[in-house]
């Protein structure tokens, strides 16, 4: 049952939001070449595809001691991932499928296809070529949990390394890897199915350890009190915070079906900025909750919202229920209807 109603309109573009970077965004380009999955990306439709820009710190502020780019490109079959990894000390020891990998140094994708925070993916692998894929049909922060016997079936994977694996005699250079999954089970959590000509929102994430070395074996490197030191979190697409699953974060690729002869331009959408907005109040009205132990009404969510691309008047709408609320908003651009719940899941009508 409705209890309140309450709407809060205001004009973006008079504010700007610090404390939140806009999402990178990148082109993949199809290709028609066959890719032999072998760590190396030697293929002329690898050479051909730019790197990312450098990963940062995954709150966006801090430069990573180590450098790490990707690479993606996909076919009719497979999403393709490249990720080259500076490192001097390239180790490994977890073996186990689906064991906690990022307890080694590590790679790791996050896709969530349709931009709505549930029901996305996340995949780890390390220097051994160990992997550990995972879902979240709702996310940690509802009290989501990970289907650890989810599997991509099917995916190929390699590790090349530019010097030695678990051996500190000498200096290595980096570790590289190279990843096939299959469409036929990305989209399995994909309304839209294959992204042709649309994006998905995806992050990458690098962790590494600082590290010793003890009767030739690596390990992660402890304080005075046994505890292991913090690791590094270095990303693509910046997340604000310590935290990886906020995949509203996350950047955005877009899947061009023309190759990258062809130079595609990619522009984040004007209606995304509608989606961060609804985000960001999200995020606000969860701490004003545990503060004040109950919900706040809009006027009541004191902070800069983000600043559009266009001067637009925007009307966010809070309807609260029995069981929470949601908050709408309608976009000039498209006329679609936003919607995101009490439990940080948005939904669209055309």
């Amino acid at each position: 049952m409705k209890q309140s109603f309450f709407i809060f309109a205001f004009l973006l573009s008079s504010y700007f939001f610090q404390a939140q970077v806009i999402p990178k965004s990148y082109v993949a380009y199809k290709t028609s070449e066959k890719i032999v999955v072998d760590g190396e990306a030697h293929e002329r439709s690898w050479e051909n595809a730019a790197f990312t820009s450098d990963f940062i710190d995954i709150e966006g502020i801090k430069k990573p001691k180590f450098q790490t780019a990707a690479k993606m490109i996909w076919d009719d079959d497979y999403l393709y991932f490249y990720a080259k990894m500076e490192e001097p000390h390239v180790w490994a020891n977890l073996k186990k499928r689906d064991t906690i990998i990022f307890y080694n140094n590590d790679f790791e994708i996050f896709i969530d296809p349709d931009g709505d925070s549930y029901e996305y993916m996340e995949f780890e692998m390390n220097a051994l070529n160990t992997i550990w894929d995972l879902l979240l049909i709702t996310p940690y922060r509802e009290g989501g949990h990970a289907v650890d016997n989810w599997d991509i079936h099917g995916i190929k994977t390699a590790v090349s390394i530019k010097g030695t694996l678990n051996d500190d005699a000498d200096k290595d250079q980096y570790w590289s890897v190279e990843v096939a999954m299959p469409w036929s089970v990305l989209t399995e959590v994909s309304p839209r199915g294959i992204p042709a000509d649309d994006f998905w929102r995806i992050n990458f994430s690098r962790v590494n350890w600082d590290h010793k070395v003890e009767n030739g074996k690596y390990s992660r490197k402890q304080d005075q009190k046994g505890q292991f030191l913090p690791e590094y979190n270095w990303v693509w697409s910046p997340q604000g915070v310590v935290n990886m699953h906020e995949p509203e974060h996350w950047g955005y690729v877009y899947f061009s079906t023309k190759t990258s002869d062809e130079n595609v331009d990619f522009k984040i959408p004007d209606d995304e900025f509608i989606r961060w907005e609804l985000f960001r109040l999200y995020r606000l009205q969860k701490q004003f909750y545990q503060k004040h132990k109950r919900w706040a009404k809009i006027d009541e969510l004191k902070d800069s919202p983000y600043q559009f691309p266009q001067e637009e008047k925007i009307t966010v709408s809070l309807e609260q229920h029995v069981n929470g609320w949601n908050m709408i908003a309608k976009s000039p651009f498209t006329k679609r209807t936003f919607l995101i719940t009490n439990k940080g899941r948005i939904h669209i009508k055309e």
